[in-house]
């Protein structure tokens, strides 16, 4: 490659780089990328509903649609599909969970912190080992947010069975920041601070005050 068309392909990359947010950055330089986000079967169901700042995730399952990083899509853990191929299914549809906050909040820098995470493992009779497949989507949050913000509350059950024969099936919370386009400041967080920044003026009358005479009614009679 001559250095003009070198030069101009680290500019395209940096370019590309410079519209990713820092989540999505960090994503990028783990060789990771999100996958498109696909419309439900059914208009009776979203892939998230937003309640005050918190954004709570329908189940992403493995069955739908094929899976990034080559995941395997459907099976019984301990039987068709082992532990670590599982743990990988739980990984990609830890993405797909990243492509739908992305899609309903503009952009991943908007994640407050993980909040909760339930995850349900399609399992063989005698397969025991749920906490460590769904360690997959576990590790990917931490990794992305922290301790901090990335460590979450979670369960991990298995089930007899999952829809379309999926792997696994996730479902999620997670708090976001304000938008831009609302007026939030610091003071706005903590209401003590915003107390303390305005106190209260009271002004005190000079004089004595004078109780009002009161009325009393004659009767007639």
């Amino acid at each position: 490659m001559s250095p003009l068309n070198s030069r101009s392909t680290t500019a395209m990359v940096a370019r590309r780089e410079e519209n990713l947010g820092i989540v999505e950055s960090k994503l990028a330089t783990m060789g990771l990328t999100l996958p498109p986000v696909h419309p439900y079967p059914s208009p009776n169901r979203i892939p998230c509903v937003q309640v005050g700042n918190i954004l709570f995730l329908g189940g992403h399952s493995t069955a739908r649609h094929a899976l990034m990083l080559g995941a395997k899509n459907t099976g019984k853990v301990g039987l068709e599909v082992s532990e670590e191929e599982a743990q990988l299914a739980a990984r990609a549809v830890a993405l797909q969970i990243l492509a739908s906050v992305k899609a309903h909040a503009g952009d991943l820098d908007r994640v407050k912190r993980v909040v909760r995470l339930h995850g349900m493992v399609n399992s063989a009779p005698g397969f025991e080992r749920q906490f460590a497949v769904i360690d997959g989507a576990s590790d990917l949050f931490y990794e992305l947010w922290g301790p901090e913000r990335g460590a979450h509350a979670r369960s991990a059950v298995g089930v007899a069975e999952l829809p379309r024969r999926s792997i696994l099936e996730i479902v999620g919370e997670f708090e976001l920041y304000q938008p831009k386009s609302e007026s939030f400041t610091a003071k706005d967080a903590n209401p003590l601070r915003k107390a303390a920044a305005s106190p209260r003026r009271t002004r005190i009358r000079k004089g004595r005050r004078t109780a009002s005479p009161r009325r009393t009614r004659k009767r007639e009679g």
